[in-house]
């Protein structure tokens, strides 16, 4: 037990539909944030913390996810090709010691569908880590465990302040008299996608149309089994390309935030 680090269920099968610029052609956390898919960057927040096994849960468009996968040692190496000898040798290759499981989970499966099908994987464990393949924070993963294990519930959801999509406006007289941007207190907790989960939750998953935020998340919390970790640091959706731009911008800046634990 005192080895066992969990393992990672990402959601990654959606259509992404409010990011139809780039999901037309990839799945969402296939979208590239400083040339390299939002989901690899999720995935090395996990891998910080030494957490190194990721059960990736595909539906539309998976096909990408699993070439991607399936060629990243290539991709990420140094080659040397001896092209009488029809031989290929990778020189240096620079890759993080990653175990990853592409699963099919269906195209038109909800939330609850796709991780009701990776029982077999978690089944057994003490835990596992749940998030979905399209958001970056700087939340401290093992702390949220630690918190997980000490109440004993079957599951620990990320509570965060979203930042406000839109401004406030007062209005009098049909004038704007004050305008500012929301700050993030005048905004209530939320759920921050970042989960960690007992494999007993799967018990409450009836079939692919079972929707995660809703049936099994609802029982959860009328039953008294659903704890919230609050984090205050960073933490940022892609839902639309002007988020899409501005988690551009803060990796260009040669210091983003979800790369710093605790932010």
């Amino acid at each position: 037990m005192s080895d066992f680090v969990g393992k990672v269920v990402i959601l990654a099968g959606g259509l992404g539909t409010r990011l139809s610029e780039e999901t037309t052609l990839k799945p969402k956390p296939m979208v590239e944030i400083g040339g390299r898919p939002i989901l690899v960057h999720l995935m090395e927040i996990y891998s910080r913390f030494g957490i190194n096994e990721f059960i990736i849960c595909a539906g539309y468009k998976g096909f990408i996810i699993k070439e991607y996968f399936a060629n990243y040692a290539l991709h990420n190496s140094d080659l040397y090709v001896d092209l009488a000898k029809g031989s290929v040798q990778s020189t240096r290759s620079n890759v993080p010691p990653w175990k990853i499981h592409v699963i099919d989970t269906g195209e038109q499966s909800m939330t609850g569908g796709r991780i009701g099908k990776i029982g077999p994987l978690v089944n057994g464990d003490p835990y596992f880590y749940l998030t979905y393949g399209d958001g970056l924070s700087s939340i401290d993963i093992l702390a949220s465990r630690d918190f997980h294990l000490r109440h004993g519930k079957q599951a620990t959801m990320a509570a965060v302040r979203p930042s406000a999509r839109f401004g406030s406006a007062v209005i009098e007289n049909d004038s704007v008299t004050h305008f500012a941007e929301k700050s993030q207190t005048e905004q209530g907790l939320i759920n921050g996608g970042f989960f960690v989960l007992s494999p007993k939750v799967l018990d409450l998953i009836d079939g692919d149309q079972t929707i995660w935020e809703q049936g099994p998340m609802q029982q959860l919390a009328a039953a008294g089994e659903l704890m919230a970790y609050e984090h205050s640091g960073f933490w940022q959706p892609m839902d639309t390309l002007r988020e899409k731009q501005m988690l551009e911008e803060l990796w260009a800046s040669g210091k983003p935030p979800w790369t710093i634990t605790g932010l």
